[in-house]
């Protein structure tokens, strides 16, 4: 197994400042807490949660550098930074010939797509693994709100999750192609995310919903079909791309 865990969160309702956000003493207690937690010696990756926007990021990798040192952790990583100070703490790390980053953690799928944009590139230019979560937008690429089915989007607003343009033509697509290949929305939206050059993390509650994740891994999209899927999901770059 390869574990990975992240700090910077906290399960308590009212966290003082001491104990979250991205500083040494919030990763120290959050990673003594995971150890004992998950009864290992060491956790593979370890990464911040997000860019908490005060701790400056030398002290966050000058942190996890002790946390290599100390045997505690093999490989830092980020998740949820923005490109330009990731590619800062890749550059630093790197030039002070400190452990390098190893990963990033970005949201991705057919509906999130933004990280076209930098997050790739920056990736692929140092050599950092991508992981991507929510593979399946909430529970929107499944198509099941099109129905009465109810979700964790769905108790969050008034408003159908559905009443989205790209979200509907996603969908459209998706069952298309699930009916062509007797096969599920879900299951297409993950075999879609597995033609990226990155690691998918899925989250399933239900059996049936593992069983999509399964399927997924069967399903050999044609090249047709990914053109597609990545022309009505695609995100317009901006400036200066």
């Amino acid at each position: 197994f390869i574990i990975c865990s992240k700090y910077s969160r906290t399960h308590y309702q009212n966290p003082s400042i001491a104990i979250k956000g991205n500083h040494r003493k919030a990763m120290i207690e959050s990673v003594e807490n995971s150890l004992r937690r998950l009864k290992t010696d060491y956790i593979d990756f370890y990464m911040p949660h997000y860019d908490d926007l005060k701790t400056p990021f030398e002290e966050v990798i000058r942190g996890m550098e002790d946390l290599v040192k100390s045997g505690k952790i093999i490989y830092p990583g980020l998740a949820n930074f923005p490109a330009w100070k990731a590619a800062a703490i890749a550059a630093w790390t790197n030039a002070l010939h400190l452990t390098p980053l190893a990963a990033i953690q970005i949201e991705y799928n057919l509906l999130q797509r933004t990280a076209d944009r930098e997050l790739w590139f920056m990736a692929k230019n140092f050599g950092l693994g991508v992981m991507m979560y929510s593979p399946l937008a909430g529970g929107l690429l499944t198509g099941k709100y099109r129905g009465d089915e109810k979700g964790r989007l769905s108790l969050k607003t008034n408003t159908s999750p559905e009443e989205n343009t790209l979200t509907n033509v996603v969908n459209d697509y998706l069952t298309f192609v699930a009916q062509e290949m007797d096969s599920t929305s879900a299951a297409v939206a993950m075999a879609w995310n597995a033609t990226k050059d990155g690691f998918t993390i899925i989250g399933p509650r239900t059996l049936n919903q593992l069983n999509d994740y399964i399927e997924a891994t069967t399903l050999t999209l044609s090249q047709t079909q990914i053109d597609h899927l990545n022309k009505i999901s695609a995100v317009d770059l901006g400036y200066p791309y």
